[in-house]
């Protein structure tokens, strides 16, 4: 008897850790894709504002920096959260998937400090006239925006979860199965573009971001809604709990 009440107290526990994963991956989402598509852009379009020109973008840019700050902590989460039921079924890779998305976190953190030294440097006027510093501050942005979301995001989302997941049953391996096409397609366009071999931000790059587009979103959502699927790593022998209720 005490066992099933453990065993119910364990199941009650990680649903909650899924619905905790699931809200962390859809933060990612709802704060990442305005931060670089909105209020980046004037930046990322001027890198001469540098100079004092055009309008101030400051606020945008403070803004969205603030946005990723989040989706840096979202990030760490979606690993760290879930560690403690992924390691059940491989360590290795549990482990993998909480330092490739540290990676990726460090490379927005690049980013972050890129645009927000652009600002610095706009305020106080210590660029000069000097547009190519511009330039500058947003290759870097672009460069670190490469190796993070661009290609660590798809080695660790892509390939790490969705062979964790589509191995240990905890998702429908149909859905995982788009991970597991979607990273490799992630990767290999960010080093198409490293060699110049695809134009960045252009149809090839964007086509392959798709499966793993669909593949994070449908990630997130699924643990919301319905969390983890039965599966014998989420108890030990003998029916033991292996995450236990806090």
């Amino acid at each position: 008897m005490d066992s099933d009440r453990d065993q119910r107290s364990s199941t009650i526990n990680a649903r909650k850790v899924a619905t905790l994963t699931g809200w962390l991956m859809v933060v990612t989402f709802v704060a990442s894709i305005p931060a670089y598509f909105i209020l980046y852009a004037p930046v990322r379009d001027h890198p001469d504002y540098i100079t004092g020109a055009g309008a101030d973008p400051t606020a945008s840019v403070a803004l969205g920096a603030t946005l990723e700050l989040v989706v840096i902590i979202a990030n760490i989460g979606t690993a760290v959260v879930p560690y403690a039921i992924y390691r059940r079924f491989s360590e290795s890779l549990a482990l993998g998937y909480v330092a490739a998305r540290l990676v990726e976190a460090t490379f927005i953190a690049i980013g972050i400090v890129s645009l927000l030294t652009f600002l610095l440097m706009r305020q106080e006027g210590t660029a000069g006239t000097d547009a190519a510093l511009g330039q500058v501050f947003v290759a870097v942005y672009d460069r670190a925006f490469l190796i993070g979301p661009g290609f660590c995001a798809g080695f660790a989302n892509g390939i790490i979860l969705g062979y964790l997941m589509y191995r240990s049953g905890l998702v429908p391996r149909g859905m995982a199965m788009l991970g597991l096409i979607g990273g490799p397609l992630i990767v290999i366009s960010g080093i198409g573009v490293m060699f110049n071999v695809i134009d960045r931000g252009g149809a090839v790059q964007g086509v392959a971001t798709i499966p793993e587009f669909f593949w994070e979103l449908s990630f997130g959502i699924y643990l919301i809604v319905k969390g983890f699927k039965p599966s014998p790593i989420l108890a030990g022998p003998g029916g033991e709990p292996v995450v236990r209720a806090s």
